[in-house]
């Protein structure tokens, strides 16, 4: 991490976990874990949880978040959310692109991109998940990838809204399957997402862009991780479901 260009971010992603009730419970252990905590910390939960995740954050340090939103305002997408009723409530974050969406519900690169797009518009600071699967790290195409995802999601996004951006790389090998990339290959990547931000705006932007890893950070892992001067925060799935294990994430990227 580099603190003095760029904020350190750590962010909870719940997944399909938590009703209303426990939401309340996991938010109130979390919050006097986190209280000196010397990082952005978010926890971005599902739509049903958000205005009890809302009302157990107030008066804590703890920033509440959706897990992704449409590029519409408003219309006939069944069971869909618009951006504008994310803002509505008081959000300030949405997770954009997560590997999930992409796997199981069709999201593409250019739909990420009109998501991104309206969450901007709507005045959310996004979280971008890119990220490439095993298959594409072993054929060595790795930067390719992560490459493309990146400047297809950020086409007509300025560099005055890059304010509004922060980048999670998610090695899809590495969600939820207990294997995580090695601090030098997490950096190493995060570091290609860099160079891409530098290429398509300039390096000053480079220099302040928030970069998360997203693949199985843990309360083990974190100090190792979180040490690479290209990774800024984590993007957090299972170990942001228990109090202390997130608390511990949190106090590594306080450092």
């Amino acid at each position: 991490m580099n603190k003095q260009l760029r904020k350190a971010i750590i962010a909870g992603n719940w997944k399909m976990n938590k009703t209303p009730a426990e939401t309340t419970k996991l938010i109130e252990e979390i919050a006097p874990l986190v209280k000196n905590a010397d990082c952005t910390v978010i926890a971005c939960v599902p739509f049903v949880d958000l205005h009890a995740a809302q009302e157990a954050a107030k008066g804590t340090n703890i920033e509440i978040g959706a897990e992704n939103c449409h590029w519409a305002t408003s219309g006939a997408f069944t069971g869909e959310i618009s951006a504008d009723m994310l803002a509505s409530m008081g959000l300030k974050y949405v997770i954009i692109g997560h590997s999930e969406r992409r796997q199981y519900f069709g999201e593409t690169d250019v739909t990420v991109n009109n998501r991104v797009k309206a969450a901007i518009a709507a005045g959310l600071t996004v979280i971008l998940c890119v990220g490439e699967l095993l298959e594409q790290r072993e054929q060595g195409i790795t930067s390719e990838i992560v490459s493309l995802q990146t400047k297809i999601a950020l086409q007509g996004v300025s560099k005055e809204q890059l304010s509004q951006i922060v980048i999670a790389y998610e090695p899809v090998w590495a969600i939820g399957t207990g294997k995580t990339a090695t601090a030098d290959q997490a950096d190493e990547v995060c570091g290609v997402i860099r160079d891409v931000i530098a290429e398509i705006y300039d390096i000053e932007s480079a220099g302040k862009m928030t970069i998360q890893y997203g693949g199985s950070m843990n309360e083990q892992n974190a100090d190792e991780l979180l040490s690479k001067i290209h990774v800024d925060g984590g993007l957090i799935g299972g170990a942001s479901l228990v109090a202390e294990k997130f608390a511990k994430i949190i106090e590594a990227a306080s450092k």
